[in-house]
C-alpha cells in the first residue's frame, strides 16, 4: 500500500515512511491510496478467526514489504493478547452458542493494559514502529498530546524500546485524577517516557505538537514523530476491531441493519470505523456522539465546519474543538456531505444530561459506564427513538469506568473498586514536568533531556 497527502494526491509514501514521518511534507495527513474492498466470502472467513489473526490479515492490505504475513501475525498476536467482549446493556456477555437476548450491545474495548480503547492502535503502532526502526537504525522522538487515554496507551506501548523517547503532553487539570496518576507513573526514573503538564487545554497541547512538526528545522533536530491520530499508524488499526466486531454482531442478527454509536472527539475512532465500512464490513450507519465540543455535529446538521476553543466536560477525552481527523473523513467521502450524512448521524449532550443518564442506567441495570461511553449510549437511544425499525445497536465502550472514579463516585454516590493495574499506579511516585503552552518551553525541555 502507498499513501498520499490529503492536500496533494501526488505526494506519495510507503506505509513505513508515512508512519515514521507522521505528517506529509506539505503538512497534510497521510491517506491510503485506495481502501481495499474485501468480498463478503472473505469477510466471513475473517469473522471465524481470532481477533489477532483477523487484524493481521487486514493489516497486510495497508503495510509494505517489511511486514510479511508471518511478521504481521506475530505482531498482532503479541499486541492483542486481551479480550474484546460484546455485552448487553446489563453487562451480560454475548454468547455465540445461544440465541441473542438483546438487540443492543456494548463493545468493550477497555480490556488492554491501560484500560482504554487507545491500546488497540497504540500497541500495533508501537510494534510496527519498532520493526521499522530496527530495520533502518533510525532514532525517533515521539510527541503525543493527550486528553486522557492516548498518552497512557502510547507510553505503555513504547516503554523500554531502544532508540525512542516519548514525550506526553497533557492539559493541567484537564484529565481525571486516575488518568493523571497513570500518565505520570509510566516507567521509572530512567524511563524513556517523559510526561509534561501543560498549563492550558488539550487544544493547546495539540497546537504545540502541530507547531513542532510544522517547523522543519525543529523536526529534524529532534527526529520528531507523532503518535497522535494524525499518524496513519494510529488510524488504520482502529478499523480492525470494527471489521471483526461487526461480523460477530451481524452473525447474531443476520437480517437486521447494524448501527454503531461512537463517542467522538478527535474523530480517529470514527475514521477507523468508516474505513472498515468501506472495506466491506457489514455496518449500515454510525452514530457520532459528542459532548458540547461538537463542531462535527454542526457540520453534519448545517453543512458548515466551525472549529472553536474546547471547553472542559465530564467526558474529558472528547474535549476537542478542532478535531484532527476531520480532513481525513472529508477525503474518504470526496468532500460529499450528502453521502456522509447517509452514513453518519451526529448528536451531542451536556454534562447534566450525561450524569443523569449514567446514574439512571447504573441503578436500573447495575452496569457502570465511563462518561464517554455514556455519551455514546445516549446517542444510541436518541437515534433509536427517531428510527424505531429493527436494528442491532453497538455502543463503543471506550474506557474502564474506574479511570474516572473522581467524577463517577460523586454521580452514583458509591466508592469504586480500583482494578489492580490502576491501583499499582497509585503506589508509584509521580514524575511530571510542568511547562507553559509555548513552543519555546517545549523545545527547551526537549533539549534538556535529549541534548
Amino acid at each position: 500500500m502507498t499513501y498520499h497527502s490529503h492536500l496533494d494526491p501526488g505526494m506519495a509514501a510507503r506505509f513505513g515512511d508515512a508512519l515514521l514521518a507522521s505528517l506529509a511534507p506539505d503538512g497534510g495527513l497521510w491517506m491510503p491510496d485506495v481502501i481495499p474492498h474485501i468480498p463478503a466470502s472473505r469477510m466471513a472467513t475473517l469473522g471465524a478467526m481470532s481477533f489477532a489473526d483477523c487484524a493481521a490479515e487486514l493489516a497486510a492490505h495497508f503495510t509494505d514489504s517489511l511486514f510479511d504475513p508471518d511478521a504481521l501475525r506475530a505482531l498482532c498476536r503479541d499486541a492483542y493478547s486481551y479480550d474484546m467482549p460484546m455485552v448487553t446493556s446489563a453487562g451480560e456477555r454475548l454468547d455465540p452458542a445461544m440465541p441473542p437476548q438483546s438487540d443492543h450491545f456494548f463493545l468493550e474495548l477497555f480490556h488492554g493494559p491501560t484500560l482504554a480503547f487507545k491500546d488497540f492502535a497504540a500497541r500495533f503502532m508501537g510494534r510496527a514502529a519498532s520493526r521499522l526502526m530496527q530495520a533502518s537504525g533510525e532514532r525517533r522522538t515521539i510527541l503525543v498530546a493527550t486528553s486522557g487515554d492516548t498518552g497512557g496507551a502510547i507510553g505503555d506501548a513504547f516503554l523500554g524500546q531502544d532508540g525512542v523517547d516519548v514525550f506526553i503532553l497533557f492539559p493541567e487539570g484537564g484529565v481525571s485524577t486516575v488518568q493523571e496518576q497513570q500518565l505520570c507513573t509510566i516507567g521509572g526514573a530512567n524511563s524513556n517516557v517523559h510526561t509534561l503538564s501543560v498549563t492550558g487545554t488539550f487544544d493547546d497541547c495539540q497546537a504545540l505538537v502541530k507547531g513542532a512538526f510544522a517547523d522543519p528545522a525543529l523536526s529534524a533536530r529532534f527526529d520528531l514523530m507523532s503518535a497522535n491520530s494524525i499518524n496513519v499508524g494510529r488510524v488504520i488499526p482502529q478499523s480492525f476491531y470494527y471489521v471483526w466486531a461487526s461480523l460477530h454482531a451481524k452473525a447474531a442478527y443476520p437480517e437486521r441493519d447494524l448501527v454503531i454509536s461512537i463517542p467522538s472527539g478527535n474523530l480517529g475512532n470514527l475514521t477507523g470505523g468508516l474505513i472498515a465500512q468501506q472495506m466491506g464490513a457489514p455496518i449500515d450507519r454510525f452514530i457520532v456522539a459528542h459532548n458540547v465540543n461538537d463542531p462535527f455535529v454542526d457540520y453534519l446538521v448545517v453543512g458548515e465546519y466551525r472549529p472553536r476553543p474546547s471547553v472542559p466536560t465530564l467526558s474529558n477525552a472528547m474535549d476537542i474543538g478542532r478535531p484532527n481527523n476531520f480532513p481525513r473523513i472529508l477525503s474518504l467521502f470526496d468532500q460529499n456531505l450528502e453521502v456522509l450524512r447517509r452514513v453518519c448521524w451526529g448528536v451531542s449532550f451536556d454534562d447534566d444530561t450525561t450524569a443523569a443518564h449514567l446514574r439512571r442506567h447504573y441503578r436500573e441495570t447495575g452496569y457502570l459506564m465511563c462518561p464517554h461511553t455514556t455519551v455514546g449510549h445516549m446517542g444510541t437511544l436518541a437515534f433509536r427513538h427517531l428510527h424505531p425499525d429493527d436494528a442491532t445497536f453497538l455502543t463503543v465502550a471506550t474506557a474502564h469506568p474506574a479511570k474516572f472514579a473522581d467524577s463517577l463516585e460523586k454521580i452514583i454516590d458509591e466508592t469504586l473498586s480500583m482494578p489492580e493495574r490502576l491501583a499499582r499506579a497509585y503506589q508509584t511516585e509521580k514524575r511530571v514536568t510542568p511547562i507553559e503552552p509555548t513552543l519555546d518551553a517545549l523545545v527547551g525541555h526537549l533539549a534538556s533531556v535529549l541534548e
